[in-house]
């Protein structure tokens, strides 16, 4: 299904976003095995194939192993952990810094190295980009350094937070995220250098692990295997879906169109319950005769899960840079079980 990959790398390519920036530039892209990181990587290659602009394409990985085929052979690796010093000489112009854990499960039992990728690593990358004297360096944040909202909140613009309780453990990745924020930030009001910070809805696409304990990523698990979609809650908690190629679109257009910091990322028309989230799945594959079931466990424990009930984000701050999505939550996900099915068969 490589098909799927080089579509959305073409599609991003095609948005009106000022990629002549990118001319003769050295980028570093770090946990570009992960699938934001592989998916802004394939489509930095795609813009040096279809240009020739002598785009250089480096990526810090901790497994190079786990990098796509495609994308090992066309790249520098950086082989570390990105939470220590960044062993190279090369200066960057642009660093697009991804790396770090997403899944409930890592934070659920590793909150130490959780918070850890996050703030070590996004000040080891900060100051490499400072020595580098970078054109430009991005952070991927996430929605969830908003927490839960205060009453009477129905949606976080960029400039309105929630509650997020720093005694919680489970806390390890959005305090993590919110000081890495204040990273960015520190570093571009001492050292004068142009950050911009991403704040990601909940993604989901090809390339993601449907075995890291996310909803989405369960739910895509179960039709996969042709199985009926299990519930372990009544899947009131309401979330805001991106597909994977419309989220990095985003992130060129705030890397490179943008004059403010930070911008939600997220597509209003995919705003779902968990529960509608499953039914979307459902009726996307009648055919299967996949259904819906509600199995309550009688106890609850740490699942590792956000505990936020409520996670709109408002992106009008990015559309009026010129983003839209593409694709529709049926659509991206019919995509994105296509990849899987297709990735298993070969």
């Amino acid at each position: 299904m490589r098909n799927i990959l080089l579509e959305d790398a073409k599609q991003a390519i095609e948005q009106n976003i000022k990629w002549d920036k990118l001319r003769k530039a050295t980028v570093l892209v770090t946990g570009a095995a992960g699938m934001m990181g592989s998916y802004i990587t394939r489509t930095l290659l795609q813009l040096e194939a279809e240009n020739q602009w002598g785009i250089e394409v480096y990526v810090l990985v901790r497994h190079p192993e786990k990098l796509p085929g495609d994308i090992r052979e066309k790249v520098t690796i950086i082989n570390q952990s990105v939470d220590e010093p960044i062993k190279t000489d090369v200066s960057f112009d642009y660093i697009i810094h991804t790396a770090g854990p997403a899944s409930p499960l890592i934070m659920k039992d590793n909150p130490v190295e959780t918070i850890a990728a996050n703030v070590l690593g996004t000040y080891y990358t900060l100051e490499l980009a400072r020595k580098s004297q970078a054109k430009g360096y991005l952070f991927i944040s996430s929605r969830e350094i908003y927490g839960q909202p205060y009453s009477g909140q129905k949606e976080f613009t960029e400039d309105v937070y929630g509650f997020v309780d720093p005694l919680s453990a489970r806390s390890c990745y959005p305090e993590g995220k919110k000081a890495a924020e204040t990273m960015c930030v520190s570093f571009a009001q001492e050292y004068g250098l142009d950050v911009k910070i991403a704040r990601l809805a909940h993604t989901y696409g090809p390339g993601m692990s449907i075995d890291d304990g996310r909803v989405q990523a369960d739910f895509l698990r179960d039709v996969v295997n042709n199985r009926d979609i299990v519930m372990k809650s009544e899947g009131r908690p309401i979330r805001t879906y991106t597909y994977v190629s419309d989220a990095v679109a985003a992130i060129f257009y705030i890397l490179l169109n943008s004059d403010d910091i930070a911008y939600n990322i997220s597509s209003p028309e995919s705003t779902v319950s968990i529960r509608e989230l499953a039914e979307t799945l459902v009726d996307a594959y009648k055919d299967r005769n996949i259904k819906l079931v509600i199995d309550m466990p009688n106890t609850t424990g740490n699942t590792g899960a956000a505990p936020f009930t409520l996670g709109i984000l408002n992106s009008q701050k990015l559309r009026e840079l010129g983003w839209k999505p593409r694709y529709s939550l049926q659509e991206g996900l019919m995509r994105t079980v296509k990849y899987l099915e297709g990735a298993e068969n070969r």
